[in-house]
């Protein structure tokens, strides 16, 4: 189907469409004679305003004026185009549209429309196989071993759909190959390589699909498990795909919409795991963004339906800067924030495991406000007894009274930061007034050395200046690098970890420096974001710097495949066999080829630097 939907499909789902159904799945109605009414989705009151009258399709709000048909309604809720909004009621009618490729425009299809819901059928279908793997094969047992340790039922594996991806690399093309899907198709979908795209981008993960508001998988999460931990990253995650983008999406969201709207409240916590036990121990109402790094698209989901935001995030460096973020955040949205500060475990996981539900419900309930946790946390940094003390505390603690609305909590916060601090109002507001710009910080002083420790642990190796190198606003030096080099060529972690983190800036469509130091913004990743930075900001790194660095990677591939080779040439002399003679010929022929291969490469790289 293409083009535009006929005017007369238009007109038949306004008619049939019922409105106060529809608005009602977002907004508690209550009827008064023969319209409906209840407290308005686009702003905040006590008392309903809004009406919506059955008879005339048409919903209006006495207190802001929002107004419009269901087709407004579910554009300015939803974030919807119109033509969206029409498909939607549609379906919820079960009206079978009618397209036409041309005459007056009325609501043009998304061209793109048809092939984001292959792709969607496509992740149903993988996330649906990787459930099955999990719970009902051999291979997927010690996955379920894992996650059952950790306290989830099997309503709670089956409600999130959990799954497990094998540790054969090329299980998953094949069975897609067999089921009518394209190679090229394949190729574009986000679960393969793109160095080598026989192999699944997922293998031997804990995987967790990631649910578009509908309820249906658009994305994947896998969790690493076993092996070395050095060189595979805890988490591997989607990049932006056609039918999936990061910063639009919260994880969980399809599940918790209701209960959101019904407790007029929203838990915001740090990942998967986290967000699934709020969700088994009843807090239903809990999502988490997909990276700490919560977004304004984000919030424009929850924000018309709740009152209070409660922050979950981790206690370490990059958690305590993610909450200070969504603070920052929510407050300009003029929401009222809350921090959960978890005092029996390290996480809601082992909250749920060691205490139960009671307990972690109880911790939610004893949420602080945010303005006493900012309080506390620079309590930390700052002494309250020494003039520097009380006037660094006070620079920091501006952009918080900046994210403020209301005048009058400008100044009841600006006071409260004064009784703690034992300073003039007065003086303060003076200050306040004359500020400067500087930002909330989120570590405390006996951390400092700590971080620089952890900055230091990290050696510049060959591998990892290489893709250092490739680093810029523009990608081109990068795919370069990814038409010769894939993730499993680096032996070095932390080349491996940068590297991931530009293939998702590609995947995403946003490759730039900014983009690659926003995903490093993580624990234990400041030493790698100090040496982006002083990459970047190198005079020395030329295209040709690149072009080295680059033979420099393929020669250390060459020289491993070079080893491996030597190793089973080695196994396989002794044979008499005759299959094995014959590969061991085939060996001897590629390991010859590749030594022709170093040689031209050792040239290139010894007359690059004599140049």
């Amino acid at each position: 189907m293409t083009g535009f939907i006929k005017k007369e499909s238009i007109d038949e789902v306004t008619q049939r469409a019922d409105i106060v159904r529809i608005v009602g799945e977002y907004v508690p109605l209550v009827q008064k004679g023969k319209d409906w009414w209840g407290c308005c989705p686009f702003h905040h009151e006590k008392s309903a305003s809004f009406h919506v009258e059955p008879d005339k399709k048409f919903y209006y709000c006495f207190g802001c004026h929002a107004s419009g048909t269901v087709f407004n309604f579910l554009m300015e809720m939803e974030h919807m185009s119109f033509a969206e909004a029409v498909e939607t009621v549609a379906k919820k009618e079960g009206i079978q549209l009618e397209y036409s490729n041309g005459g007056e425009v009325y609501a043009k299809k998304d061209p793109k429309a048809d092939l984001k819901a292959e792709y969607i059928n496509l992740y149903e279908r993988v996330s649906t196989s990787f459930h099955y793997i999990l719970t009902q094969t051999e291979s997927g047992k010690f996955a379920l071993d894992y996650i059952k340790k950790r306290g989830l039922t099997d309503e709670t594996i089956k409600k999130f759909r959990l799954g497990y991806s094998p540790l054969d690399g090329k299980w998953l093309r094949n069975f897609l190959l067999k089921n009518n899907y394209t190679a090229s198709f394949l190729d574009e979908s986000g679960l393969f390589s793109r160095k080598n795209p026989e192999y699944a981008f997922f293998r031997d993960r804990l995987m967790f699909p990631i649910f578009n508001k509908a309820g249906e998988a658009v994305a994947m999460g896998g969790r690493f498990l076993r092996g070395d931990p050095d060189k595979n990253p805890k988490y591997l995650n989607s990049g932006d795909l056609i039918q999936y983008k990061k910063g639009d999406t919260l994880y969980a969201y399809n599940f918790a919409k209701q209960a959101v709207r019904e407790n007029k409240k929203i838990i915001l916590c740090e990942g998967y795991m986290d967000c699934i036990a709020y969700h088994q121990c009843g807090l239903t109402f809990a999502v988490a963004p997909l990276g700490t790094a919560l977004t304004e698209e984000q919030i424009a989901l929850f924000k018309p339906f709740v009152n209070e935001v409660l922050l979950s995030f981790d206690s370490d460096n990059a958690g305590q800067k993610a909450t200070i973020r969504a603070i920052l955040m929510c407050r300009k949205h003029d929401l009222t924030v809350k921090v959960i500060v978890l005092k029996g475990g390290k996480d809601p996981a082992e909250i749920m495991i060691n205490y139960g539900a009671d307990v972690l419900t109880g911790e939610v309930n004893n949420a602080i406000l945010d303005d006493e946790f900012l309080l506390s946390r620079l309590e930390e940094l700052y002494p309250k007894n020494t003039p520097e003390g009380k006037s660094k505390a006070l620079s920091e603690f501006f952009p918080y009274i900046d994210s403020l609305k209301s005048e009058v909590q400008k100044n009841a916060c600006l006071e409260q930061f004064c009784a703690v601090y034992d300073t003039s109002f007065e003086a303060a507001k003076k200050d306040y007034i004359n500020r400067s710009s500087i930002p909330l910080r989120s570590q405390s002083t006996q951390n400092e050395p700590e971080k620089a420790k952890s900055s230091g642990k990290i050696r510049q190796t060959a591998e990892l200046g290489a893709v250092l190198s490739v680093i810029s606003d523009n990608s081109e030096r990068f795919s370069k690098l990814r038409n010769d080099i894939s993730v499993d060529d680096l032996n070095d972690q932390w080349a491996r970890q940068l590297y991931i983190i530009l293939e998702e800036c590609m995947r995403s469509g946003s490759f730039s420096v900014s983009s690659v130091l926003n995903r490093l913004e993580g624990d234990g990743l400041d030493g790698l974001k100090e040496l982006v930075i002083k990459a970047v900001d190198s005079p020395f790194i030329s295209d040709a710097a690149v072009e080295d660095g680059i033979k420099l990677l393929k020669r250390h591939n060459l020289e491993k495949q070079c080893s491996n080779l030597l190793l089973e040439i080695k196994r396989l002399e002794g044979s008499a066999l005759p299959e094995d003679k014959e590969k061991l010929l085939e060996l001897v022929s590629r390991k010859a080829d590749i030594n022709r291969r170093l040689e031209s490469l050792k040239k290139g790289i010894d007359n690059g630097s004599n140049n």
